[in-house]
């Protein structure tokens, strides 16, 4: 039948990236670099993303608005 035998062959460097990809956790190590990366995505993006989310809290109001009214409440 089609597709079981095996006449694709695979390209060695493929699947050792495969392999390496799935087996990634293993040989992760906590250096400056990677703890720089961790905070900033963790806890620096998400607080800045808040903090505007919180200084802009009903301010804007999107719905229901026609041509030529204003955006901002206030």
């Amino acid at each position: 039948m089609a597709g079981h035998n095996k006449t694709l062959h695979e390209d060695p460097a493929l699947l050792k990236y495969a392999n390496l990809n799935s087996s990634r956790y293993r040989y992760f190590r906590w250096t400056p670099r990677t703890a720089k990366y961790t905070f900033f995505y963790v806890i620096a993006v998400p607080a800045v993303i808040g903090y505007l989310g919180y200084i802009t809290d009903g301010k804007y109001e999107m719905r229901g608005k026609r041509r030529g009214d204003i955006v901002s409440e206030f």
